[in-house]
């Protein structure tokens, strides 16, 4: 086992401070009502950032501000990062908890691409924000709404993804589908759609309903395929009320193509768990994914292969308390990163494979007593990396190896 206990400076830490106060948001609601399912959650710390890595090895980071999202980089893998940029000059409501944060995606050209849902004044609602920068990330463009639908609904839990191609995928979780009155009580979960736009984020095209009945609030996982088009996987709620995946194909065309159930748990249940999947492509076309369930003995974190319909060298994840899960891919290498609790520390675990799932090898990376983030698995070239925000340590960056 290998323990890594990344320096962290009290400069930096302090420089880092005020922007990650934490501030409460609830997701509570009873069955069949306008919110979301039967699980009650406490207030969380709104610590939702996202990173990735451009071609050239710089880290790109956003996160909340207050009503700001902030987009820093760095050089050094994290060690010093730059000073903020400000994505949305007007200040605005920015979801960032649990599976709602704020998302960063590059283009090939340098094009540095921010996604957020901005919450609406009903509950549960909200809409999908955009804006992009052409300069380097030195300024950002207005930010725009990426869906036509307008009406104060659930526009949320935003993914964004850039195809083999340049466009650029959004997708999200959408209530416009639900019927009024008494027929909504009915109405398993909600619904996936996306958006694309093929003029480097100036303008979307869609509002594409990718399936009817997703979970209400678990995040969307997107990777993209060497045709163009791009794979989402979402929680779908299916006959039954099992929450178990599905998978789908997404094209630039609005037109979505191998539905598939993607998980086979069984797992029923009368609520939303707050807890959306992972996905990435490996070099010989499979798709290695990472989940939660909780279906009778079977409880917990889990690891699979999906291949045509059907999951491959499926495995638990961590202990008893591992949650939130992420996972990246390079060539055949396969990274997860997941945080357990132990009643007084959050600790940052991680597994590695060399040989495409078939072998691991756990590590232990890091922990803190502090309110901490979902960690992000980050990849440039053949190393792997964990984002992992804290009040403690901001946009902490730990090496996986």
């Amino acid at each position: 086992m290998v323990t890594i206990r990344p320096l962290f400076t009290a400069t930096l830490a302090l420089a880092f401070a005020l922007p990650f106060a934490a501030q409460a948001n609830h997701d509570t609601a009873a069955p069949g009502s306008s919110g979301h399912g039967g699980h009650v959650h406490a207030p969380r710390p709104e610590l939702g950032a996202s990173a990735a890595y451009d071609a050239k090895g710089t880290l790109w980071a956003v996160y909340k501000d207050g009503e700001h999202v902030r987009l820093r980089s760095s050089k050094d893998d994290g060690a010093t990062w730059s000073q903020p940029v400000t994505v949305n000059a007007v200040p605005e409501a920015v979801g960032a908890e649990g599976d709602a944060r704020p998302r960063v995606a590059l283009g090939g050209e340098g094009e540095i691409y921010v996604t957020w849902t901005r919450p609406m004044t009903k509950p549960y609602t909200g809409e999908i924000r955009f804006a992009r920068s052409l300069d380097g990330g030195r300024t950002f463009s207005q930010p725009i709404v990426v869906h036509s639908d307008r009406q104060e609904i659930t526009h949320r839990f935003d993914s964004l993804a850039v195809n083999t191609t340049g466009e650029v995928f959004v997708a999200w979780v959408d209530k416009r589908d639900i019927p009024q009155g008494e027929a909504a009580k009915s109405y398993r979960g909600a619904a996936v759609y996306y958006a694309v736009s093929s003029d480097h984020g100036a303008s979307f095209r869609g509002d594409w309903r990718v399936a009817e009945h997703s979970c209400e609030c678990c995040r969307v996982a997107l990777t993209a395929q060497p045709d163009g088009t791009v794979t989402a996987l979402w929680r779908h709620v299916f006959e039954g009320g099992v929450r178990d995946h599905a998978m789908a194909r997404l094209g630039d065309d609005g037109k979505v193509s191998a539905f598939t159930r993607a998980t086979h748990d069984d797992w029923q249940i009368d609520g939303c768990p707050h807890h959306g999947p992972s996905i990435a492509r490996d070099d010989s076309g499979t798709l290695h994914a990472v989940w939660f369930t909780g279906a009778p003995g079977n409880e917990g974190v889990q690891y699979g292969r999906l291949v045509d319909g059907r999951v491959e060298g499926q495995r638990r994840i961590g202990g008893d308390t591992a949650e939130h899960a992420d996972l990246a891919v390079s060539g055949k290498r396969v990274a997860i990163a997941w945080k357990e609790f132990d009643g007084t520390e959050s600790h940052l675990r991680a597994m590695r494979s060399d040989d495409a799932g078939r072998t691991w090898r756990e590590i232990d990376l890091a922990e803190t007593a502090g309110m901490n983030d979902q960690p992000r698995v980050l990849v440039h070239g053949d190393t792997f990396r964990v984002l992992w925000n804290s009040r403690e340590q901001p946009l902490r960056v730990v090496a996986l190896p």
